[in-house]
Formats: C-alpha cells, sequence, structure tokens
C-alpha cells in the first residue's frame, strides 16, 4: 500500500492509486486534529484503502502528538473495531 500524503494546504490526508486520490479531510487547530470526511473514489472501494488510509493517519496523529476529534462515521467506526487507538481520541467522546 502506498504512504499517506499530508496535504496541509488541501486540509486533507491523501493516498494516490491509478491516477485517483482517496482522501481523509481534517480540520487542525493547535493540538487537535477533527477528521471530517473520508472517500475512496469509485472503483477502489472495497479494497481496505479506506482502512489503510485511516490506520496512517493515526500513526501520523500518534507521531504528531495530536488529540483526534473522530467526526467522519467511518472514522469512529475504524476506532469502535480497533480500540487500541481510543487513547487518542478527546477525552470525554464516547465511541460505542
Amino acid at each position: 500500500m502506498k504512504e499517506l500524503i499530508n496535504n496541509e494546504d488541501g486540509k486533507q490526508f491523501e493516498l494516490h492509486i491509478d491516477g485517483k486520490i482517496a482522501k481523509i479531510e481534517y480540520i487542525r487547530a493547535k493540538e487537535k486534529i477533527y477528521l471530517t470526511h473520508t472517500e475512496v473514489p469509485k472503483g477502489l472501494e472495497g479494497q481496505g484503502i479506506g482502512t489503510e488510509m485511516i490506520r496512517q493517519a493515526l500513526e501520523f496523529i500518534k507521531e504528531q502528538g495530536l488529540t483526534l476529534v473522530p467526526l467522519c462515521p467511518f472514522v469512529a467506526l475504524y476506532l469502535k473495531r480497533n480500540p487500541e487507538w481510543k487513547s487518542l481520541v478527546l477525552k470525554g467522546i464516547n465511541i460505542a
């Protein structure tokens, strides 16, 4: 799988695959990062690309020492299925 690109100007993480761009849009405010929307282009769905993007984005967030606010339902679902990442989430946010 390709390496995730942090496009700070575009406020999104990107994976470039076969001329298409899968992305996770974010808002960064000081020490917090809000993941707002995940999008995988048509024709690339169902290949685990979104999941891999989230995993790499979480690695970045951990390395940068940021606090995660998961506003995207797909990211929240990933966190629910992978509780080892919940330590990154802002205190008080409950991911059932």
